[in-house]
């Protein structure tokens, strides 16, 4: 018993002083990161209004965008790792289900994130961020020659402190770990995730101010009111009818999918390039169409306080007519390059999706009677709904509004539309939608494979419950023989030494899985 105390002691000295180093390094390189892409995406507004007013040159600008495609989808095809929003693979790593070279992660998202959104695809700096800060928490343990354990840990923190550093919301990066990553509480989570993170925001608050970047929250221009009770049956309303475009979103992209996929498997001479070109010129159509369609969607949510009263309006269109077409364009582009599985992250796209469905309705309830005092607080509102019916995520949905303003104000309605988005998605069978990715990922590239171990004195998996041990997420418990006895494998049964598992799981690096079996549990038994 001493030993196994002692044992998890040094674990979590391991976990907090790494963790801490982890943090420092993800502080520096995604605020850089974060600097870069908010250069490029303002560069990328000022020549799409420079095509638009000379339309002679437009020609050269779809020629870029060909080879732009051609670009992406050239690394695409020899990295293919690379392709998608970044949160299903830095979960699958993070949860020992998929095995990644850390360096092709870091530079490979550092690269191809900035060429679509200088492009002016719909794309944001969260999962690139995400997708960084992993690979530096793998590429430290690997380093430092962390245990498989250890380095899962790391990834984990990395990649909670990356997203907390893009948003610049500490709290969210801290409860994505438990919500999205791995879906359970543990210390070792908790001690590693906080350390990351605290560290890495400290790091963004130093450099913001030396190099421009917003030290503020996020959406912190919106004028939020003390709600009444007058507002919650708008609420509720936009809250259905927000999560209805969410939940219709979901369908539309796990169809796009299909669609591609069939398309590449019967055209075997279709390359990555041309599976790109529909995004990377539907993106360029929209920006010309509407800017306010292009880009992460962070500009644009910066001309919404006030009630979009500041937006600039599209080809002198009233003010609903610009939202409806920015909502819209932004709709099929978020769906296309989902489907497509352009390297690029949507989940400020979707805040900037919610926050414009927030911002139409305002203008439509307004007229129906609502006080115009509540515009920006439904269109803040409309932003967490709409992000919830997608990722259903709840907690996460409604500590990251609270965090992206920084008022609690509003708090009540938030937590009433965030829960009927979430029951939307229920009613209607939605899953999340990264976890369905995330799941795409599996199927592709693992196997079934059974393993037997021998529970050993000292190890984590010693006098611990079941649900208590952080396993494999590709690790399914089947059986506990203790001596002649066969257990149930329930989550509250303790383990003791001695027990011999068996394990069901779908390993993309079977040495690697193993490793982190025998550094949990003990040593695996040879079948007999």
């Amino acid at each position: 018993m001493k030993k196994t105390l002692a044992q998890n002691k040094f674990i979590g000295i391991q976990i907090v002083g790494v963790g801490a180093l982890t943090g420092g390094f993800v502080g520096v390189v995604v605020t850089l990161y974060n600097c870069l892409v908010e250069l490029v995406e303002q560069f990328t507004h000022g020549y799409y209004a420079y095509f638009l007013e000379h339309p002679a040159f437009i020609p050269l600008f779809l020629l870029g965008l060909l080879l732009g495609a051609a670009v992406i989808g050239g690394t695409l095809r020899a990295l293919p790792v690379l392709r998608g929003s970044g949160f299903p693979q830095t979960e699958g790593a993070a949860q020992g289900l998929l095995r990644y070279k850390w360096y092709q992660l870091l530079t490979g998202s550092f690269a191809v994130s900035l060429i679509c959104i200088f492009f002016g695809l719909s794309a944001g700096a969260e999962g690139p961020s995400l997708m960084m800060g992993g690979s530096i928490g793998d590429g430290l343990s690997t380093a430092l020659r962390r245990n498989a354990v250890v380095r899962r840990y790391l990834i984990t923190g990395g990649a909670c402190a990356g997203l907390a550093v893009s948003l610049n919301a500490p709290l969210t990066g801290i409860v994505f770990a438990y919500e999205e990553t791995h879906k359970r509480f543990t210390p070792e989570v908790f001690a590693c995730s906080f350390t990351c993170v605290v560290v890495a925001v400290l790091i963004r608050s130093a450099l913001a101010p030396l190099i421009g970047l917003f030290n503020r929250p996020m959406l912190a221009e919106f004028e939020l009111v003390q709600t009444s009770i007058g507002l919650i049956p708008y609420v509720m309303l936009a809250a259905l009818i927000v999560s209805a475009v969410g939940v219709g979103l979901y369908f539309l992209t796990l169809l796009l999918r299909k669609l591609f996929k069939k398309i590449v498997c019967k055209r075997k001479t279709m390359t990555w390039a041309m599976r790109m070109l529909p995004p990377f010129l539907l993106a360029g159509v929209c920006g010309l169409l509407c800017i306010h369609s292009t880009g992460s969607g962070l500009l644009f949510l910066e001309e919404l306080p006030g009630g979009a009263a500041g937006l600039e309006r599209v080809f002198s269109s009233p003010l609903w007519v610009t939202l409806l077409l920015a909502v819209v364009l932004r709709f099929v582009q978020i769906a296309v390059n989902l489907g497509a599985e352009v390297p690029c992250c949507s989940s400020l796209p979707f805040f900037a999706m919610g926050a414009g469905m927030g911002a139409l309705l305002s203008v439509l309830f307004v007229k129906m009677g609502m006080d115009p005092a509540y515009a920006d607080t439904l269109t803040v509102i409309c932003l967490s709904a709409f992000f919830a019916a997608i990722v259903r995520a709840p907690f996460t949905a409604i500590i990251m509004s609270v965090e992206l303003t920084g008022s609690f104000t509003y708090l009540l309605p938030v937590v009433l539309a965030v829960a009927i988005a979430h029951f939307v998605g229920y009613v209607c069978r939605t899953e999340p939608i990264y976890e369905v990715f995330l799941e795409e990922l599996v199927e592709e590239q693992t196997e079934s494979n059974r393993l037997i171990l021998r529970v050993r004195v000292g190890e984590q998996a010693s006098r611990r419950a079941i649900r208590d041990i952080l396993w494999p997420d590709s690790a399914l418990v089947t059986e506990v023989l203790r001596g002649e006895e066969s257990l149930v494998p329930q989550g509250g049964l303790e383990l003791s030494e001695g027990d011999i598992l068996t394990l069901e799981a779908s390993p993309i690096d079977e040495r690697e899985y193993r490793a982190a079996l025998t550094d949990t549990v003990g040593e695996i038994v040879p079948p007999s």
